[in-house]
Protein backbone atom coordinates (compact mmCIF):
# COMPACT_ATOMS: atom_id res chain seq x y z
CA UNK A 1 0.00 0.00 0.00
CA UNK A 2 1.15 3.52 -0.80
CA UNK A 3 2.74 5.02 2.50
CA UNK A 4 0.08 7.66 3.04
CA UNK A 5 -3.50 5.06 2.90
CA UNK A 6 -4.46 2.44 5.68
CA UNK A 7 -5.17 -0.78 4.89
CA UNK A 8 -8.63 -1.78 3.32
CA UNK A 9 -9.16 -3.74 6.26
CA UNK A 10 -8.68 -0.77 8.62
CA UNK A 11 -11.20 0.67 6.77
CA UNK A 12 -13.61 -1.93 7.40
CA UNK A 13 -14.00 -3.69 4.00
CA UNK A 14 -15.24 -7.24 4.41
CA UNK A 15 -15.20 -7.98 0.56
CA UNK A 16 -14.54 -6.31 -2.67
CA UNK A 17 -14.40 -2.43 -3.16
CA UNK A 18 -13.97 0.42 -5.63
CA UNK A 19 -14.36 0.19 -9.54
CA UNK A 20 -13.82 -3.96 -9.18
CA UNK A 21 -16.49 -4.33 -6.52
CA UNK A 22 -18.88 -2.15 -9.13
CA UNK A 23 -18.01 -4.35 -11.72
CA UNK A 24 -18.78 -7.77 -9.85
CA UNK A 25 -22.40 -6.08 -9.19
CA UNK A 26 -22.84 -5.87 -13.15
CA UNK A 27 -21.55 -9.20 -13.22
CA UNK A 28 -24.11 -10.36 -11.12
CA UNK A 29 -27.17 -8.57 -12.60
CA UNK A 30 -29.79 -11.00 -13.41
CA UNK A 31 -29.87 -10.13 -17.26
CA UNK A 32 -27.77 -10.25 -20.18
CA UNK A 33 -26.68 -7.21 -20.75
CA UNK A 34 -27.45 -3.84 -18.38
CA UNK A 35 -28.06 -0.88 -19.91
CA UNK A 36 -26.61 2.63 -18.66
CA UNK A 37 -29.38 3.87 -16.87
CA UNK A 38 -29.40 0.45 -14.78
CA UNK A 39 -25.46 0.78 -14.80
CA UNK A 40 -25.18 4.49 -12.83
CA UNK A 41 -28.40 2.98 -10.81
CA UNK A 42 -25.61 0.28 -9.54
CA UNK A 43 -22.99 2.55 -9.19
CA UNK A 44 -24.68 4.96 -7.32
CA UNK A 45 -25.84 1.79 -4.73
CA UNK A 46 -22.16 0.69 -4.60
CA UNK A 47 -21.19 4.08 -3.41
CA UNK A 48 -23.96 4.92 -1.01
CA UNK A 49 -22.24 1.65 0.75
CA UNK A 50 -21.43 2.09 4.30
CA UNK A 51 -23.61 5.87 4.46
CA UNK A 52 -21.38 6.37 1.61
CA UNK A 53 -18.07 5.46 2.70
CA UNK A 54 -17.67 3.35 -0.26
CA UNK A 55 -17.62 6.05 -2.46
CA UNK A 56 -13.98 6.93 -1.82
CA UNK A 57 -13.05 3.92 -3.29
CA UNK A 58 -14.95 4.28 -6.18
CA UNK A 59 -13.96 7.85 -7.17
CA UNK A 60 -10.18 7.58 -6.42
CA UNK A 61 -10.59 4.13 -8.88
CA UNK A 62 -11.38 6.01 -11.28
CA UNK A 63 -9.74 8.37 -11.04
CA UNK A 64 -6.34 7.00 -10.81
CA UNK A 65 -7.10 5.47 -14.37
CA UNK A 66 -8.04 8.68 -15.93
CA UNK A 67 -4.85 10.32 -14.56
CA UNK A 68 -2.54 7.65 -15.69
CA UNK A 69 -0.88 7.69 -19.19
CA UNK A 70 -3.14 4.80 -20.64
CA UNK A 71 -4.57 5.03 -23.49
CA UNK A 72 -8.35 4.17 -24.41
CA UNK A 73 -8.19 0.74 -25.72
CA UNK A 74 -6.35 -0.26 -22.84
CA UNK A 75 -8.73 0.65 -20.38
CA UNK A 76 -11.52 -0.26 -22.57
CA UNK A 77 -10.27 -3.97 -23.08
CA UNK A 78 -9.85 -4.51 -19.32
CA UNK A 79 -13.07 -2.75 -17.82
CA UNK A 80 -14.73 -4.86 -20.53
CA UNK A 81 -13.08 -8.36 -19.43
CA UNK A 82 -13.60 -6.88 -15.40
CA UNK A 83 -17.59 -7.11 -16.07
CA UNK A 84 -17.41 -9.79 -18.69
CA UNK A 85 -18.84 -7.99 -21.55
CA UNK A 86 -21.94 -7.27 -19.70
CA UNK A 87 -22.25 -3.47 -19.77
CA UNK A 88 -19.92 -1.65 -22.70
CA UNK A 89 -20.22 2.15 -22.24
CA UNK A 90 -19.75 2.60 -26.26
CA UNK A 91 -23.30 1.03 -26.65
CA UNK A 92 -24.34 3.79 -25.14
CA UNK A 93 -22.13 6.45 -26.67
CA UNK A 94 -20.14 6.63 -23.66
CA UNK A 95 -16.40 6.38 -24.76
CA UNK A 96 -14.79 4.61 -21.57
CA UNK A 97 -13.20 7.95 -20.02
CA UNK A 98 -16.30 9.46 -20.00
CA UNK A 99 -17.50 6.38 -18.42
CA UNK A 100 -15.26 6.37 -15.72
CA UNK A 101 -15.54 10.43 -15.04
CA UNK A 102 -19.53 9.37 -14.70
CA UNK A 103 -18.28 6.87 -11.86
CA UNK A 104 -15.69 9.74 -10.32
CA UNK A 105 -19.06 12.42 -10.45
CA UNK A 106 -21.32 9.24 -8.91
CA UNK A 107 -18.70 9.27 -6.12
CA UNK A 108 -18.28 13.10 -5.74
CA UNK A 109 -22.34 13.88 -5.32
CA UNK A 110 -22.68 10.73 -2.73
CA UNK A 111 -19.95 12.64 -0.32
CA UNK A 112 -21.21 15.57 -1.10
CA UNK A 113 -24.77 14.34 1.11
CA UNK A 114 -21.73 13.49 3.57
CA UNK A 115 -20.06 17.13 3.18
CA UNK A 116 -21.25 19.79 0.68
CA UNK A 117 -17.72 21.67 0.39
CA UNK A 118 -16.59 17.91 -0.22
CA UNK A 119 -13.51 18.31 -3.18
CA UNK A 120 -12.26 14.86 -4.07
CA UNK A 121 -8.32 14.80 -2.91
CA UNK A 122 -5.36 13.66 -5.57
CA UNK A 123 -5.05 10.60 -6.20
CA UNK A 124 -2.67 8.55 -4.39
CA UNK A 125 -1.68 5.62 -6.91
CA UNK A 126 0.46 2.39 -5.68
CA UNK A 127 3.21 2.16 -7.66
CA UNK A 128 6.19 0.47 -5.73
CA UNK A 129 8.41 -1.09 -8.42
CA UNK A 130 8.80 -4.62 -6.59
CA UNK A 131 5.33 -4.79 -5.89
CA UNK A 132 4.65 -4.27 -9.62
CA UNK A 133 6.86 -6.48 -10.61
CA UNK A 134 5.37 -9.54 -8.62
CA UNK A 135 1.67 -8.01 -9.82
CA UNK A 136 3.28 -8.32 -13.83
CA UNK A 137 4.39 -11.45 -12.97
CA UNK A 138 1.25 -13.35 -11.92
CA UNK A 139 -0.24 -11.73 -14.91
CA UNK A 140 2.17 -13.11 -17.63
CA UNK A 141 2.02 -16.42 -15.86
CA UNK A 142 -1.98 -17.22 -16.39
CA UNK A 143 -1.37 -14.93 -20.22
CA UNK A 144 -2.69 -18.00 -22.68
CA UNK A 145 -5.45 -19.02 -20.23
CA UNK A 146 -7.08 -15.25 -20.01
CA UNK A 147 -6.42 -14.35 -23.47
CA UNK A 148 -7.97 -17.83 -24.67
CA UNK A 149 -10.75 -17.36 -21.45
CA UNK A 150 -11.66 -14.03 -22.23
CA UNK A 151 -11.28 -13.70 -26.16
CA UNK A 152 -8.96 -10.82 -26.20
CA UNK A 153 -5.47 -11.12 -27.03
CA UNK A 154 -5.32 -7.41 -25.98
CA UNK A 155 -6.46 -8.03 -22.34
CA UNK A 156 -2.92 -9.17 -20.59
CA UNK A 157 -0.68 -6.46 -21.90
CA UNK A 158 -3.33 -3.82 -21.09
CA UNK A 159 -3.47 -5.29 -17.34
CA UNK A 160 0.20 -5.42 -17.32
CA UNK A 161 0.17 -1.41 -18.43
CA UNK A 162 -2.63 -0.37 -16.17
CA UNK A 163 -0.10 -2.25 -13.08
CA UNK A 164 3.40 -0.72 -14.49
CA UNK A 165 1.32 2.88 -15.63
CA UNK A 166 -1.38 3.77 -13.55
CA UNK A 167 -1.84 2.08 -9.69
CA UNK A 168 -0.50 -1.76 -8.86
CA UNK A 169 -3.86 -1.74 -6.60
CA UNK A 170 -6.65 -1.38 -9.15
CA UNK A 171 -4.66 -3.20 -11.74
CA UNK A 172 -4.25 -6.45 -9.62
CA UNK A 173 -7.85 -5.96 -8.42
CA UNK A 174 -9.21 -5.88 -12.67
CA UNK A 175 -6.43 -8.63 -12.90
CA UNK A 176 -8.70 -10.82 -10.56
CA UNK A 177 -12.02 -9.75 -11.56
CA UNK A 178 -11.10 -10.94 -14.85
CA UNK A 179 -9.57 -14.02 -14.23
CA UNK A 180 -13.16 -14.42 -11.99
CA UNK A 181 -15.24 -12.96 -15.16
CA UNK A 182 -13.70 -15.74 -17.57
CA UNK A 183 -13.40 -18.46 -15.27
CA UNK A 184 -9.68 -19.29 -15.30
CA UNK A 185 -8.78 -22.00 -12.73
CA UNK A 186 -5.56 -21.11 -11.13
CA UNK A 187 -3.61 -23.49 -9.23
CA UNK A 188 -2.82 -23.48 -5.60
CA UNK A 189 0.74 -22.45 -5.45
CA UNK A 190 -0.58 -19.28 -7.54
CA UNK A 191 -3.64 -18.76 -5.54
CA UNK A 192 -1.31 -18.74 -1.87
CA UNK A 193 0.89 -16.00 -4.25
CA UNK A 194 -2.21 -14.04 -4.79
CA UNK A 195 -3.28 -14.28 -0.82
CA UNK A 196 0.33 -13.11 -0.51
CA UNK A 197 0.00 -10.06 -3.02
CA UNK A 198 -3.62 -8.83 -1.71
CA UNK A 199 -2.17 -9.27 2.20
CA UNK A 200 0.74 -6.63 0.85
CA UNK A 201 -1.79 -4.16 -0.18
CA UNK A 202 -4.22 -4.89 2.89
CA UNK A 203 -6.78 -6.53 1.02
CA UNK A 204 -9.87 -8.69 3.16
CA UNK A 205 -8.98 -11.87 1.92
CA UNK A 206 -12.71 -12.55 0.02
CA UNK A 207 -10.82 -9.87 -2.87
CA UNK A 208 -8.96 -12.53 -3.69
CA UNK A 209 -10.79 -15.46 -2.32
CA UNK A 210 -14.42 -15.02 -3.42
CA UNK A 211 -15.67 -15.82 -6.82
CA UNK A 212 -12.16 -17.23 -7.99
CA UNK A 213 -11.93 -20.86 -9.37
CA UNK A 214 -8.84 -22.73 -7.54
CA UNK A 215 -7.49 -25.98 -8.67
CA UNK A 216 -7.54 -26.94 -4.86
CA UNK A 217 -6.09 -30.07 -3.94
CA UNK A 218 -7.63 -33.53 -2.41
CA UNK A 219 -8.43 -32.76 1.47
CA UNK A 220 -5.01 -34.01 3.14
CA UNK A 221 -5.81 -33.98 7.27
CA UNK A 222 -1.94 -34.45 8.12
CA UNK A 223 -1.58 -31.13 6.07
CA UNK A 224 -3.57 -28.98 8.40
CA UNK A 225 -2.45 -25.36 6.06
CA UNK A 226 -3.71 -23.49 9.42
CA UNK A 227 -1.92 -21.04 11.77
CA UNK A 228 -4.47 -21.92 14.64
CA UNK A 229 -6.46 -24.62 16.22
CA UNK A 230 -8.07 -27.13 14.99
CA UNK A 231 -10.42 -29.92 15.15
CA UNK A 232 -12.53 -30.50 18.39
CA UNK A 233 -10.47 -28.46 20.30
CA UNK A 234 -11.20 -25.92 17.87
CA UNK A 235 -15.13 -26.88 18.49
CA UNK A 236 -14.35 -26.04 22.04
CA UNK A 237 -12.53 -22.70 22.14
CA UNK A 238 -15.70 -21.60 20.27
CA UNK A 239 -18.31 -22.89 22.99
CA UNK A 240 -19.60 -20.23 24.83
CA UNK A 241 -22.53 -20.08 27.61
CA UNK A 242 -24.93 -18.99 25.60
CA UNK A 243 -25.03 -22.32 23.65
CA UNK A 244 -28.54 -24.38 24.03
CA UNK A 245 -29.75 -27.34 22.65
CA UNK A 246 -31.87 -25.73 19.79
CA UNK A 247 -28.64 -23.66 18.05
CA UNK A 248 -25.74 -26.44 18.46
CA UNK A 249 -25.90 -28.09 15.06
CA UNK A 250 -25.68 -23.70 13.55
CA UNK A 251 -22.94 -23.41 16.11
CA UNK A 252 -20.92 -26.66 14.62
CA UNK A 253 -21.86 -25.04 11.12
CA UNK A 254 -19.85 -21.79 12.17
CA UNK A 255 -17.44 -23.57 12.93
CA UNK A 256 -16.99 -26.55 10.18
CA UNK A 257 -17.87 -23.88 7.36
CA UNK A 258 -15.05 -21.55 8.09
CA UNK A 259 -12.11 -22.86 5.91
CA UNK A 260 -9.52 -21.05 6.42
CA UNK A 261 -8.29 -19.11 2.58
CA UNK A 262 -5.37 -21.57 2.38
CA UNK A 263 -7.11 -24.56 3.31
CA UNK A 264 -8.79 -26.75 0.50
CA UNK A 265 -12.67 -26.40 0.92
CA UNK A 266 -14.45 -28.84 3.62
CA UNK A 267 -10.69 -29.44 5.39
CA UNK A 268 -11.88 -27.82 9.41
CA UNK A 269 -14.94 -30.13 8.59
CA UNK A 270 -12.93 -33.13 7.63
CA UNK A 271 -10.46 -32.31 10.73
CA UNK A 272 -12.84 -32.31 13.14
CA UNK A 273 -14.73 -35.00 11.90
CA UNK A 274 -11.53 -37.33 12.36
CA UNK A 275 -11.29 -35.89 15.93
CA UNK A 276 -13.99 -36.98 16.44
CA UNK A 277 -14.39 -40.48 15.21
CA UNK A 278 -11.37 -40.60 16.78
CA UNK A 279 -13.03 -40.87 20.18
CA UNK A 280 -16.13 -42.30 19.17
CA UNK A 281 -14.13 -45.92 18.14
CA UNK A 282 -11.97 -45.30 20.95
CA UNK A 283 -11.94 -47.47 23.97
CA UNK A 284 -12.63 -44.79 26.32
CA UNK A 285 -15.85 -45.03 28.42
CA UNK A 286 -19.22 -42.84 27.86
CA UNK A 287 -18.22 -40.89 31.20
CA UNK A 288 -14.90 -40.07 30.47
CA UNK A 289 -15.95 -38.26 27.01
CA UNK A 290 -18.28 -36.31 28.47
CA UNK A 291 -16.43 -35.22 30.96
CA UNK A 292 -13.70 -34.34 28.38
CA UNK A 293 -15.77 -32.21 26.30
CA UNK A 294 -17.11 -30.66 29.35
CA UNK A 295 -14.12 -29.89 30.80
CA UNK A 296 -12.29 -28.11 27.28
CA UNK A 297 -15.40 -26.14 26.93
CA UNK A 298 -15.74 -24.90 30.06
CA UNK A 299 -18.88 -26.51 30.71
CA UNK A 300 -20.47 -24.86 27.90
CA UNK A 301 -22.72 -27.47 26.89
CA UNK A 302 -23.92 -30.53 29.28
CA UNK A 303 -24.49 -33.26 26.68
CA UNK A 304 -23.67 -36.59 26.67
CA UNK A 305 -19.74 -37.32 25.12
CA UNK A 306 -20.46 -39.69 22.26
CA UNK A 307 -24.09 -38.46 21.49
CA UNK A 308 -22.13 -35.17 21.16
CA UNK A 309 -19.65 -36.42 19.04
CA UNK A 310 -21.95 -38.38 17.01
CA UNK A 311 -24.10 -34.96 15.98
CA UNK A 312 -20.66 -33.38 15.18
CA UNK A 313 -19.86 -35.93 13.06
CA UNK A 314 -22.98 -35.70 11.27
CA UNK A 315 -22.58 -31.95 10.74
CA UNK A 316 -19.03 -32.22 9.81
CA UNK A 317 -20.58 -35.36 7.07
CA UNK A 318 -22.87 -32.80 5.87
CA UNK A 319 -20.44 -29.86 5.23
CA UNK A 320 -18.20 -32.71 3.18
CA UNK A 321 -21.16 -33.76 0.79
CA UNK A 322 -21.65 -30.18 0.12
CA UNK A 323 -17.99 -28.83 -0.78
CA UNK A 324 -15.77 -31.91 -1.19
CA UNK A 325 -17.85 -34.77 -2.12
CA UNK A 326 -14.80 -36.73 -3.17
CA UNK A 327 -13.65 -36.94 0.13
CA UNK A 328 -13.91 -40.14 1.89
CA UNK A 329 -13.67 -40.54 5.73
CA UNK A 330 -12.01 -43.38 7.47
CA UNK A 331 -11.90 -43.84 11.06
CA UNK A 332 -8.31 -42.90 12.04
CA UNK A 333 -6.70 -45.68 13.98
CA UNK A 334 -4.53 -45.16 17.82
CA UNK A 335 -1.61 -43.56 17.66
CA UNK A 336 0.66 -43.83 20.34
CA UNK A 337 4.06 -41.72 18.85
CA UNK A 338 4.80 -38.74 21.06
CA UNK A 339 3.13 -39.74 24.29
CA UNK A 340 6.21 -39.87 25.80
CA UNK A 341 6.14 -35.82 25.58
CA UNK A 342 2.44 -34.96 26.33
CA UNK A 343 1.93 -37.48 29.66
CA UNK A 344 4.80 -35.90 31.91
CA UNK A 345 3.44 -32.43 30.89
CA UNK A 346 -0.35 -33.44 31.56
CA UNK A 347 0.59 -35.63 34.85
CA UNK A 348 3.05 -32.16 35.92
CA UNK A 349 -0.23 -29.88 35.58
CA UNK A 350 -2.32 -32.63 37.48
CA UNK A 351 -0.35 -31.95 40.94
CA UNK A 352 -0.53 -28.69 40.77
CA UNK A 353 -4.41 -28.17 39.72
CA UNK A 354 -5.13 -31.16 42.18
CA UNK A 355 -7.91 -28.88 44.45
CA UNK A 356 -9.55 -27.14 41.26
CA UNK A 357 -12.42 -27.64 39.00
CA UNK A 358 -13.74 -26.44 35.65
CA UNK A 359 -16.89 -24.50 35.99
CA UNK A 360 -16.96 -24.17 40.14
CA UNK A 361 -19.58 -22.45 40.74
CA UNK A 362 -22.03 -24.65 38.61
CA UNK A 363 -21.58 -28.59 38.57
CA UNK A 364 -17.67 -28.83 39.24
CA UNK A 365 -16.22 -31.10 37.54
CA UNK A 366 -13.11 -31.89 39.36
CA UNK A 367 -9.33 -31.32 37.62
CA UNK A 368 -8.28 -34.60 39.00
CA UNK A 369 -11.24 -36.14 36.88
CA UNK A 370 -10.06 -33.99 34.15
CA UNK A 371 -6.52 -35.09 34.37
CA UNK A 372 -6.88 -39.02 33.95
CA UNK A 373 -9.38 -38.14 30.98
CA UNK A 374 -7.00 -36.58 29.17
CA UNK A 375 -4.46 -39.15 30.07
CA UNK A 376 -6.39 -41.80 28.81
CA UNK A 377 -6.42 -39.71 25.39
CA UNK A 378 -2.74 -39.55 25.21
CA UNK A 379 -1.92 -42.91 26.24
CA UNK A 380 -4.77 -44.97 24.31
CA UNK A 381 -6.35 -42.59 21.25
CA UNK A 382 -3.55 -40.14 19.90
CA UNK A 383 -1.11 -38.03 21.80
CA UNK A 384 -1.74 -35.11 19.17
CA UNK A 385 -5.43 -34.92 19.97
CA UNK A 386 -4.75 -35.06 23.71
CA UNK A 387 -2.34 -32.60 23.54
CA UNK A 388 -4.46 -29.98 21.52
CA UNK A 389 -7.10 -31.02 24.68
CA UNK A 390 -4.72 -30.26 27.88
CA UNK A 391 -4.23 -26.47 26.36
CA UNK A 392 -7.65 -26.25 26.06
CA UNK A 393 -7.92 -27.00 29.91
CA UNK A 394 -5.27 -24.38 30.63
CA UNK A 395 -7.65 -21.33 30.25
CA UNK A 396 -10.68 -23.17 32.77
CA UNK A 397 -8.63 -24.33 35.19
CA UNK A 398 -6.42 -21.41 35.23
CA UNK A 399 -3.15 -22.91 34.81
CA UNK A 400 -0.27 -20.69 35.09
CA UNK A 401 2.50 -21.77 32.99
CA UNK A 402 6.39 -21.20 33.78
CA UNK A 403 8.29 -20.08 30.61
CA UNK A 404 9.93 -23.37 30.48
CA UNK A 405 6.81 -24.94 30.28
CA UNK A 406 5.76 -23.05 27.81
CA UNK A 407 8.96 -23.36 25.33
CA UNK A 408 8.53 -27.67 25.87
CA UNK A 409 4.67 -26.63 24.80
CA UNK A 410 5.69 -25.13 21.49
CA UNK A 411 8.54 -27.72 20.82
CA UNK A 412 5.59 -30.45 21.01
CA UNK A 413 3.29 -28.28 18.75
CA UNK A 414 6.17 -28.05 16.39
CA UNK A 415 5.89 -32.08 16.71
CA UNK A 416 3.05 -32.27 15.22
CA UNK A 417 2.93 -30.08 12.65
CA UNK A 418 0.89 -27.15 14.38
CA UNK A 419 0.95 -23.42 12.96
CA UNK A 420 2.87 -20.96 14.18
CA UNK A 421 0.08 -19.38 16.46
CA UNK A 422 -1.71 -22.28 17.94
CA UNK A 423 0.50 -22.84 21.27
CA UNK A 424 0.80 -18.82 21.32
CA UNK A 425 -2.43 -18.32 22.04
CA UNK A 426 -2.17 -19.49 25.63
CA UNK A 427 0.90 -17.34 25.95
CA UNK A 428 -1.34 -15.10 28.02
CA UNK A 429 -1.45 -17.80 30.56
CA UNK A 430 2.44 -17.68 30.89
CA UNK A 431 4.14 -16.36 34.15
CA UNK A 432 7.13 -14.23 33.12
CA UNK A 433 9.71 -13.38 35.76
CA UNK A 434 11.13 -9.76 36.00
Amino acid sequence: MSQHRPTYVELGYSGDFGLTALAEHLCSADRPAVDLPAALAVAARSADGSDGEEAVELGEDARRLLDGPLPDEVLHTVWLAAVDRVFDPADHGLDIRAWLRSLSDVSVNRLRQNRRSYVPPPVRPVRDAELCRDVVAEIRGVAADLAGACASPDLVPGLEQVVALADADVGFRLFLRALKACSVRVPKERYDRFLGLGERLGYPVAVVRDGLDVDWPPIDTTRRDTSWDFGLSLLAGNAHQDWHAGAVRREIHRVVDGDEPGQSPGTTAALLLEDALRLLHSPLSDETITTLWVAVSDGALRVDGRDWLRLVADVCEERLRESAPAYTPVVPPARVEGADLVLPEVRETALTVADRAVSPHWQPVPARKVMAALEQVVGRVDPDLGFRLFLRVLWPLSVPITPGQYERYRAIGERFGYGEHHVDEFGALVEWTA
